[in-house]
């Protein structure tokens, strides 16, 4: 689709490397990119200008963990839907994610290429997604949500959309299921490192593949340019996860001083998903959570905010994820108030953006206003700064937004 050339008028510019406010400015878009930022600038003849009196010019968020195709919150019953059900399910989901001022996804495992080239061509409104494709999975992982019996049924996840797991298993296999990920369009690998709450055979503390297994597959992301990033719980697995290479753990609810300190000694980011837990916590029961994963919640939920604190003094670099499933996914912006209560507004924001972009590997491009990034805008009523909850909701503060040059949500 074809960008405008937009110019916001005396907006105040929120910098999210310095979390200042400019003085009222302009910003002038052009061929979906800034162009120009400053004081008293000149609309071009052919722009389309946007009055931004006395509200708050911003980048695009940015979630680094989400499930696009996550229409329940029963995973193993998604993993049995039929593909058509599971695509026009996410319909919705991708569009309160953008109404929602989240310009940018990372999808965590079940979004694939089409889904993203859906988005990014403008075909269905919804962020720009990062898309692991299927997350990998042991036998008896954090992704098999294969029931107990006497005799396993062969896993149908290879070729249903709605299961966001693929059970592979022995290092060759996770080679060739890499680079099969990588070959359908996804932009870094997912792995499972450890158990999890909404899978139902695997306990929090279990470990997830061999080391071999972690090695190889962190080689083979490398060898295309990418990286691995995994889910993992306690001390024990994130410890072993980066020490294995992995670039991204996700969740690390349980995490402590030393795995935090050995986490920002190689330099990998935590993506934790506080509200998730939340969400769980309330609904998960009443929305068709198993029992056996209700049960897995508390021991979790508890340690996340102090997890927040323990990664903040070991100068860990934290990235925003929410993680919701079904009918949840509306609460995704709590997730800001949830870490601004521990950390502050301006911690919680840049790990919605620059940090966001770093993990992405988008530095300079997304999470930050300046000429030449990508043109992901919001227009709020409201300063961030000192009140999170302008951000929070269903974009309802949300005045304007702007992707990729195109205005995409007009107030």
């Amino acid at each position: 689709m074809a960008s405008a050339t937009l110019f916001i008028r005396q907006g105040r510019v929120l910098d999210t490397l310095s979390l200042t406010l400019s003085a009222p400015s302009d910003v002038l878009i052009r061929d979906g990119r800034i162009a120009e930022m400053g004081e008293a600038l000149v609309a071009p003849p052919e722009a389309q200008v946007i009055d931004a009196a006395g509200l708050t010019v911003m980048p695009g968020l940015i979630d680094c963990h989400v499930h696009t195709v996550a229409s329940s919150f029963n995973l193993g019953q998604m993993a049995r839907m039929p593909n058509v059900f599971v695509m026009l399910r996410s319909l919705p989901i991708l569009k309160g994610m953008l109404q929602r001022g989240f310009t940018t996804v990372r999808d965590a495992g079940g979004a694939d290429w089409s889904l993203a080239e859906a988005t990014r061509t403008g075909l269905v409104p919804g962020p720009r997604i990062f898309p692991s494709g299927k997350a990998l999975s042991q036998t008896g992982g954090h992704g098999d949500f294969r029931v107990r019996s006497d005799a396993l049924d062969p896993c149908s996840c290879a070729y249903k959309l709605g299961n966001i797991g693929l059970v592979v298993d022995g290092v060759d296999n996770c080679r060739l299921a890499v680079r099969e990920e990588i070959l359908k369009g996804a932009t870094q690998i997912k792995v499972m490192a450890s158990g999890g709450v909404a899978s139902p055979n695997d306990p929090i503390t279990s470990l997830g593949y061999s080391e071999a297994e972690l090695r190889a597959m962190v080689e083979e992301a490398s060898n295309a340019g990418t990286y691995v990033m995994a889910h993992a719980y306690t001390p024990r697995a994130i410890a072993r996860a980066v020490r294995c290479g992995v670039r991204t753990i996700e969740h690390g609810n349980l995490v402590d001083e030393d795995s935090a300190k050995l986490m920002a000694e190689l330099g990998a980011f935590m993506v934790p998903t506080l509200v998730t837990y939340e969400a769980l916590a309330l609904e998960g029961a009443s929305f068709g959570l198993p029992p056996e994963s209700m049960a897995k919640v508390d021991g979790v939920r508890s340690a996340g905010k102090r997890g927040l604190e323990i990664l903040a003094r070991a100068g860990v670099r934290i990235g925003l994820g929410s993680d919701l499933l079904g009918e949840s996914q509306r609460m995704q912006s709590d997730e800001l108030k949830l870490r601004a209560d521990v950390l502050g507004n301006g911690a919680a924001l840049q790990q919605a953006t620059v940090i966001g972009a770093e993990i992405l590997g988008q530095s300079g491009q997304l999470g930050h206003l300046a000429p030449g990034a990508v043109a992901d805008v919001l227009l709020v009523r409201g300063n961030p700064l000192q009140d999170i909850s302008c951000l929070l909701g269903q974009g309802e503060h949300i005045v304007q937004i702007i992707q990729d040059g195109r205005l995409v949500k007009r107030d």
